[in-house]
């Protein structure tokens, strides 16, 4: 079981994918970082895993920050003992798996061990600060910081806050996303999913529907996202893109209302996400001639890539 926890003279993080990837952020920014796990090898694997990483991405010019590859693994150690690797946090961000009793579990557990100025964050994607916080001591320091996958190469960072979190933390948590090269944003209050997953599961639940009618093939309606909206949205978002598509939003809202009214009622239930559906898609993704596992890989390493260079242009962009 891996579980992120930041530390660095500053901060603490787990040693699964996100918990890595978070690890790689914070180095790159030039913080301390302690990864946590239960299990050694696990840790071990973790920083021989980023080391390699940290290669590739100084190979193709993409690594983040000032400092270079052994520099920033200067910064990065591992441990199996939870209070240890507590000492001297000012920063955690957990990243256990998606169970709320997993998170409640770890997040007592850490409760006995910081004080009353550690920041504990989550990077849940879709689990209630309510649920996950309720009844812990520190609780005025927590807050969901949810990555997107690989925080490494996509900079947004969704902060939401408990109801008892002190603006302090909120206000300190931005800021030092923005010190490490992240985007984040404020959510005001708790709402289920919050906001990236909420955007996302509209698409997928259309994009659904559209391969049950029969309207696309699954590979194609990627390509319509990929070579259409995503090119638009890697830059603008959906309001700002109406926004100068017409006159302004309100001119947007006047020219096309009525036509974003009439398709909208033609969409049909949620999915079931299961089923023949589910199959078909499936079976359109993969390459029946390769190994699963393989292709998985070799796809995720061209994503981060993709990623790592629109990331890259997006910086030039905006200092342009």
């Amino acid at each position: 079981m891996s579980q992120p926890l930041i530390h660095p003279g500053p901060r603490r993080t787990t040693s699964g994918l996100i918990g890595r990837s978070w690890a790689m952020v914070f180095a790159s920014g030039g913080f301390r970082v302690k990864l946590y796990d239960i299990v050694k090898e696990q840790v071990s694997a973790a920083l021989e895993d980023i080391r390699k990483q940290m290669e590739e991405l100084k190979k193709s010019d993409m690594l983040r920050g000032t400092l270079n590859v052994d520099e920033q693994m200067s910064l990065i150690s591992g441990s199996t003992e939870l209070k240890e690797t507590l000492e001297g946090a000012v920063f955690i961000q957990e990243c256990v798996p998606e169970s709320l009793e997993l998170k409640r579990k770890i997040f007592s557990e850490i409760d006995l061990h910081i004080n009353d100025e550690t920041i504990l964050s989550s990077s849940t994607s879709c689990l209630s600060p309510t649920k996950m916080f309720n009844g812990l001591k520190h609780v005025k320091k927590c807050i969901v910081a949810h990555p997107v996958n690989p925080p490494y190469y996509v900079p947004l960072v969704e902060l939401v806050p408990h109801p008892e979190t002190e603006a302090a933390t909120v206000e300190k948590t931005y800021e030092l996303m923005k010190n490490i090269g992240q985007s984040p944003v404020k959510l005001t209050k708790e709402t289920d999913g919050f906001v990236l997953n909420r955007l996302q599961y509209a698409v997928i639940s259309e994009a659904w529907r559209l391969v049950e009618d029969g309207v696309i093939s699954p590979r194609d309606v990627d390509i319509v996202m990929s070579e259409g909206l995503g090119m638009r949205y890697a830059f603008l978002g959906p309001l700002e893109t109406a926004h100068l598509n017409a006159e302004g939003f309100k001119s947007y809202c006047e020219r096309y209302g009525e036509g974003i009214k009439r398709v909208l009622t033609t969409f049909g239930p949620v999915p079931e996400f299961s089923g023949q559906v589910a199959e078909s898609i499936d079976e359109a993704l993969w390459d029946g001639e390769l190994n699963k596992e393989d292709q998985l890989n070799a796809r995720r390493d061209w994503r981060n890539a993709c990623l790592s260079r629109l990331a890259k242009l997006k910086n030039e962009m905006k200092n342009n």
